[in-house]
């Protein structure tokens, strides 16, 4: 298990997580992955991405812990990524653009231009069938437009339910009727959102706390304060049983937390804690296939339909859910740099080689 986050100082942090009856998080390594600040990260499988300032999207084959390569599609930075199974990653950026790559051969399937504005968030259904994206022109694209000002959207796993997130309010919709069913509002900013049931949703803000609350009821099932900053990103996954949460803030911690579901009145209990001294900006989690972990993400492909979705190559995904309009395709082609650079070990800095002298 590994920790991955990304930070303002253009660095890849990683660090082993090792379970057990006393959790512990170790250095792994660190990479200078971009040359402008990290603004996103998703893992599979195999890989880990990173998105950031610079434009570019750098992955990581954490198999081998190499580099594997950088795509070079976007005009902009780089503002979400997500995988759906093994096959496909779909990328989001400030140039309005969404990309669907084949992650087989790392090409671009299709380049959408999904917003007017820049694309602040996008989430693939449970399905592989439909995905919905939110941008700075105020529309949420899928198979109707609609308009809203959220900056975050987010499926339940079960794909009957989704979220979007203006500012510090939380709208809950039903799938079939695309009607909201609930609404939850913070004091704060909401930063981060990550579902941890079908009907519990943990919310970070602005603020060092986290808040769990009930879809159905929209009440606040919980809150405990987890930082001593704001809280940057959520990640959550589901290891025998056992949820855990894992928070990144700006004071620099990366914290794992257990979270039992029949007590979560009482809160969660902290499993361990690492500081990175940087300025954190996002986070995931790469589970290793080996290790038997079931990630509580967003989405659920199972290997049937990741089977398929090579087959079909992402046309599952209606042509028509960005927008009603007929869409062109970006004329810059994908561009994938080749990479083998091994992951740095943590802690020190390259230095140069010095000559010897006889």
């Amino acid at each position: 298990m590994e920790l991955v986050a990304g930070c303002y100082e253009q660095v890849l942090l990683g660090f082993a997580a090792r379970p057990g009856q006393s959790w512990t998080v170790v250095p792994d390594f660190t990479h200078h992955a971009h040359s402008a600040s990290l603004s996103a990260v998703a893992v599979n499988k195999r890989f880990v991405v990173t998105g950031s300032r610079d434009e570019t999207i750098q992955i990581y084959d954490m198999k081998k812990k190499i580099e594997h390569g950088a795509l070079l599609q976007h005009n902009g930075t780089v503002t979400c990524l997500e995988f759906y199974g093994t096959a496909h990653l779909l990328s989001g950026a400030e140039d309005g653009l969404i990309c669907i790559w084949n992650t087989k051969r790392w090409e671009c399937l299709k380049s959408i231009k999904a917003h007017k504005g820049h694309v602040t968030s996008l989430s693939i259904h449970p399905s592989g069938k439909l995905a919905l994206s939110v941008g700075t022109d105020k529309t949420l694209r899928f198979s109707v437009s609609m308009c809203t000002d959220a900056h975050i959207i987010k499926w339940s796993p079960d794909g009957e339910k989704y979220v979007t997130v203006i500012a510090n309010k939380v709208d809950i919709y039903r799938l079939d009727t695309a009607s909201i069913t609930g609404t939850i509002t913070t004091e704060k900013r909401i930063s981060s959102l990550r579902f941890i049931t079908d009907s519990v949703l943990a919310i970070a803000g602005d603020d060092e706390m986290i808040r769990f609350y009930s879809c159905d009821s929209q009440k606040c099932l919980c809150e405990f304060k987890a930082h001593e900053n704001r809280i940057k990103d959520i990640y959550s996954f589901e290891r025998e049983g056992q949820h855990v949460i894992v928070t990144a803030s700006s004071d620099g911690y990366i914290k794992m937390w257990n979270l039992d579901l029949d007590k979560i009145k009482d809160g969660p209990s902290l499993l361990c804690e690492v500081n990175t001294k940087a300025r954190l900006t996002c986070l995931a989690v790469w589970l290793d296939q080996a290790s038997e972990m079931k990630e509580n993400s967003d989405k659920t492909a199972t290997s049937s339909q990741e089977t398929e979705d090579e087959k079909s190559s992402i046309a599952r995904i209606d042509k028509d859910f960005w927008t009603t309009k007929r869409v062109k395709i970006a004329k810059r082609k994908r561009k994938i740099i080749p990479g083998k650079q091994k992951l740095d070990a943590p802690v020190q800095k390259k230095k140069k080689k010095q000559n010897s002298s006889a």
